[in-house]
């Protein structure tokens, strides 16, 4: 099951970014409620490794589950 990064959490680190295997995660356009910049996961892509989940500094911001609902996915 892929992971989710909670848009309104996330702080735009990008640890994630460069630890990521499959290259799932991207840049969110705009900035989120708290006004920084943030990231989201391709659900299709990500293959639940789990490596993001270890490098990402920012509690709360990535969660093991697909959470649609707490991830602004660009169309």
């Amino acid at each position: 099951m892929p992971h989710t990064i909670v848009t309104n959490v996330c702080e735009g680190v990008a640890d994630c970014v460069d630890a990521c295997p499959v290259a799932c995660i991207h840049e969110g356009p705009g900035k989120n409620a708290k006004g920084t910049d943030w990231y989201w996961i391709d659900f299709a892509t990500c293959i639940d490794c789990g490596i993001c989940l270890q490098v990402c500094p920012v509690a709360g911001a990535i969660l093991p589950e697909e959470k649609p609902d707490v991830q602004n996915t660009p169309s």
